[in-house]
């Protein structure tokens, strides 16, 4: 067994409901993985699964588990999310990779990408960015110093799935609370 960090893009349901987290430890079980655990309301789960990526990083089954993941969600919720999934060590290099950990962790956002964000849509961001952000890209996944609140900047609508792809945000306290319950 082997455990695994997935964010999941949207738990809302409908207007005034979203996914109850128990809801979605049972579906993980009921989908075979061991140990589903969360962290907030937000959609984040740790789990024990058989598979885990290939030494190159490729999906391989990193890709099954996000594939299970998102056609249960449709099964047991009634709609489609994408699902995002890294191997605990993948997701500790990510939280080791935050190059803004001296900032307030609460103003650090983390895009994790389904595919390594191009460098071309990154400078993208970097062009729409306001003075005073910081901005990085890490193994693909970009990082955002906000200094300040996210929704205050017009970066934030920049950074969506029909701009630069399959992707969810996280901010740093939550990167950091997913990798302390990987132990």
């Amino acid at each position: 067994m082997a455990s695994h960090v997935a964010l999941l893009h949207s738990i809302v349901l409908s207007p005034g409901r979203r996914v109850v987290m128990a809801e979605l430890r049972a579906m993980a079980e009921a989908l075979g993985f061991s140990n589903p655990r969360t962290l907030v309301s937000t959609g984040n789960l740790v789990f024990d699964a058989d598979a885990d990526a290939d030494a190159n990083g490729d999906c391989g089954a990193v890709g099954e588990i996000e594939a299970a993941l998102e056609a249960g969600f449709r099964r047991h919720f009634g709609r489609p999310v994408d699902s995002l999934v890294r191997s605990a060590d993948d997701w500790r290099r990510l939280a080791a990779g935050n190059p803004f950990a001296t900032s307030d962790a609460g103003h650090v956002t983390v895009r994790v990408m389904r595919a390594p964000l191009p460098q071309a849509a990154f400078e993208r961001l970097c062009a729409v960015a306001a003075p005073g952000l910081r901005l990085a890209l890490v193994d693909g996944d970009p990082w955002i110093d906000f200094s300040g609140a996210p929704d205050e900047t017009r970066l934030a609508g920049h950074l969506t799935t029909k701009k630069l792809g399959i992707g969810t945000l996280r901010n740093a306290n939550t990167v950091n609370g997913l990798c302390a319950m990987l132990g």
